[in-house]
């Protein structure tokens, strides 16, 4: 029997080569893009091994080959087809004769007819850019320039995939192989807006017949109560782009504790029960010398060590059956060496004392329930929460405040946005402005077109419908043919951005980044600072 762990992506190329149907949710399945992983059927698995094969970042294992801390996931596995008895696994001899009268069982998608000489701008190279390249490299013929805002591809699966995931970040393998493709440009290290060195939307739309915004949710929604803006008070988008190494977000949590007059609680507050939640507090509450072993920026470990976080409390507003995280990603929690974990549902105001520092004697991780901060308090650093759990008030001593509540896009000047969903104003991925007229050449997928919602399965289906609009769009003569020359955006290029990276200055980068991990024995060490960037990239531009 194979099993799916927690590194899988839900790529859905498993699916595709089971000969027995035996792993779901398929993408055409209630479930598929906000389920977390997928799921095989241990009753109807063959042993056959193609979906091992198949995946792209090595998710998927025997079961009896499976470490201590995977074990979970047979049970994780079972589990969903327990719970789910109306899914269909398993090979049906009559479907499987129908099949064989009918023909082939595959079907390829009609490619229109297309205009020649497309050129396509893509920002962004997080999953939806890079499913969208592929599918715009498999259906068309168009010469393709990706942009990105970071020195680094990836999005977030470089900038937000936890430091002990490492495996989710395979995918990345496959979108390397497109980036070498001689229909590709690359242009890393440019930044799309209206600053002085930045490339703007409408230059984008003036040089390219079609521009792809693959951007993202980057920014994090606020709590809204007194004492928020606190140091010590931060989002978890800002934690986890200081502990992944992202540029330009050097400061980490205050280091309390240096002095008799500042003691440290040894404890943290986040605030939200998702995924994302229950990540940061896996990397804030794990022994530093296990995380030494994985690709965490060292400014992060450094802090990490010194501040010693021994308790990380996450607060949910309502009941645990309501809580936004996944079931193997809960169960996860259980694997870290050394680590309790214990939930308080909270509606009969029944909680632990949080007034006294944490106990250094153990590490846990505790989920209170019916929970809501109101108020966060402290003189020149947070000090504690105020929190109402089931109609009573109490106090939470802590160090540190992480909101984790949801997430938006960042608004690009000269593209319109919705502000209230934290989206760019759009029709099903076809960019609108702001009369609600259709944008000719201009889309959007991912995140910033539909929302945080669903990971990087979701988004491989998001980036695919869009294209296929594109595609509609294209052979319908409804984009606005660019006039320029092809080589007048690269001249742009030069003039704009003092330093544009092209595929062979990435491929630097990883390669220094790999070879200083593997002097540690660690997977890699990532640069933090852009001009260590740019000079691991050297000085070609191109």
């Amino acid at each position: 029997m194979f099993v799916i762990t927690q590194s899988c992506c839900s790529d859905a190329a498993c699916v595709s080569v089971c000969p027995v149907n035996c792993i779901h949710p398929t993408p055409e399945e209630r479930g598929f893009g906000s389920s977390d992983i997928l799921h095989i059927d241990p009753e109807a698995c063959i042993d056959c091994g193609a979906c091992a094969d198949a995946c792209p970042v090595d998710a998927i294992y025997p079961a009896d080959k499976l470490g201590t801390r995977d074990k979970v996931f047979i049970d994780i596995n079972a589990d969903y087809y327990k719970n789910n008895p109306d899914v269909k696994s398993g090979w049906d001899p009559v479907d499987d004769a129908e099949r064989r009268d009918s023909g082939p069982s595959v079907t390829y998608p009609d490619i229109p007819k297309l205009p020649a000489g497309l050129r396509v701008a893509l920002v962004g190279t997080g999953p939806s850019g890079g499913y969208a390249l592929r599918t715009i490299l498999d259906r068309t013929e168009a010469s393709v320039t990706v942009i990105d805002k970071l020195p680094t591809p990836g999005g977030l699966v470089r900038a937000g995939v936890a430091p002990d995931h490492p495996g989710t970040k395979g995918v990345l393998r496959g979108f390397d192989l497109l980036y070498r493709d001689p229909r590709v440009t690359m242009a890393t290290n440019v930044v799309v807006g209206e600053g002085p060195n930045e490339i703007t939307p409408a230059e984008l739309a003036e040089h390219f017949d079609a521009v792809f915004y693959a951007v993202g949710a980057n920014e994090s929604r606020r709590l809204g109560i007194p004492g928020e803006d606190l140091p010590g008070s931060t989002s978890a988008t800002d934690l986890v782009a200081w502990y992944n190494a992202v540029p330009g977000v050097d400061e980490g949590p205050p280091i309390r504790g240096r002095s008799s007059d500042d003691p440290a609680t040894g404890r943290a507050v986040i605030v939200g029960t998702g995924n994302v939640a229950l990540d940061v507090a896996r990397i804030l509450v794990s022994p530093p010398d296990l995380l030494a072993t994985t690709d965490i920026a060292d400014r992060a470990l450094d802090i990490l060590r010194e501040q010693n976080v021994h308790e990380v409390v996450l607060l949910g507003r309502r009941g645990p059956e309501t809580a936004a995280y996944t079931a193997a990603e809960y169960r996860a929690l259980s694997e870290i060496p050394g680590v309790e974990v214990a939930v308080f549902d909270g509606s009969d105001g029944e909680v632990p004392d949080f007034g006294a520092p944490a106990d250094p004697a153990k590490r846990r991780i505790v989920f209170l329930f019916h929970s809501s901060p109101e108020e966060i308090i402290g003189t020149t650093n947070v000090e504690s929460v105020a929190v109402r759990t089931g109609g009573d008030n109490h106090k939470i001593a802590t160090d540190l405040i992480v909101r984790s509540i949801g997430y938006r896009s960042t608004p690009i000047a000269g593209l319109a946005f919705d502000d209230e969903r934290g989206v760019f104003r759009n029709d099903d991925g076809r960019m609108l402005d702001d009369d609600d007229s259709l944008v000719p050449g201009g889309y959007v997928l991912g995140w910033a077109k539909r929302g945080p919602r669903g990971g990087i399965g979701a988004n491989k289906m998001c980036a695919q419908q869009t294209v296929e609009h594109f595609l509609d769009d294209a052979a319908s003569g409804r984009l606005s043919r660019s006039a320029r020359r092809p080589g007048e955006f690269a001249s742009l290029l030069a003039r704009r951005t003092r330093h544009v990276i092209g595929y062979r200055g990435m491929r630097a980068i990883d390669r220094r980044e790999r070879r200083l991990g593997a002097e540690q024995g660690r997977p890699r060490v990532k640069f933090t600072q852009l001009a260590d960037m740019v000079g691991a990239a050297g000085r070609r531009k191109r």
